[in-house]
C-alpha cells in the first residue's frame, strides 16, 4: 500500500477522532473571542469535509484547500440564496499538518479564524498581516 492510501485509509478509520478534535479546537478558539465577536462567530455553522467535492473543484476550488466560507459576509444586508458557513476539510489540514496531531489542531484553528475573518470581510492580504495566511 502507497503511503498516501495509508494516509488517506487513516483518515477514513479516525474520521470520528478527527471530527471530534477539530469540533473541540473550534470550541476553544471560539471561547477564547471577545464576547461581541464570539456572539456572532457562533451564530456561523462550521461543517467538516474530507476534501473538496468534484463540484467545488468545478467550480475553481483546489482540490488541497484547507477550508472555505461560502455565503455573505456579515456586513451585508438584503436577501441571500444561502446562509453563511465555514467548511473545514479535515483530510487536508491533516496532509498539511504531516500527520502529527498537534500541528493539526492548530491548523484547524488558524484555518476556522482565517474562514471567519472572511465572514468578518478581511481579504487575503488583511488576513495575512494578521497572521492568519
Amino acid at each position: 500500500m502507497t503511503r498516501q492510501a495509508e494516509q488517506t485509509r487513516g483518515m477514513k478509520s479516525n474520521w470520528q477522532h478527527w471530527q471530534a478534535l477539530a469540533q473541540a479546537e473550534i470550541e476553544a478558539t471560539l471561547a477564547a473571542l471577545p464576547q461581541p465577536l464570539r456572539e456572532q462567530a457562533e451564530k456561523l455553522p462550521v461543517t467538516f469535509e474530507k476534501v473538496p467535492n468534484a463540484g467545488l473543484q468545478a467550480e475553481g476550488i483546489e482540490a488541497d484547500v484547507l477550508g472555505l466560507f461560502t455565503g455573505a459576509e456579515f456586513a451585508d444586508t438584503g436577501a441571500v440564496a444561502l446562509p453563511p458557513q465555514i467548511t473545514l476539510f479535515l483530510e487536508n489540514l491533516w496532509d498539511f499538518a504531516g500527520e502529527n496531531e498537534r500541528v493539526f489542531t492548530a491548523e484547524v484553528r488558524t484555518t476556522f479564524l482565517h474562514e471567519l475573518g472572511h465572514y468578518l470581510g478581511l481579504d487575503e492580504d488583511d488576513l495575512t498581516e494578521r497572521g492568519l495566511d
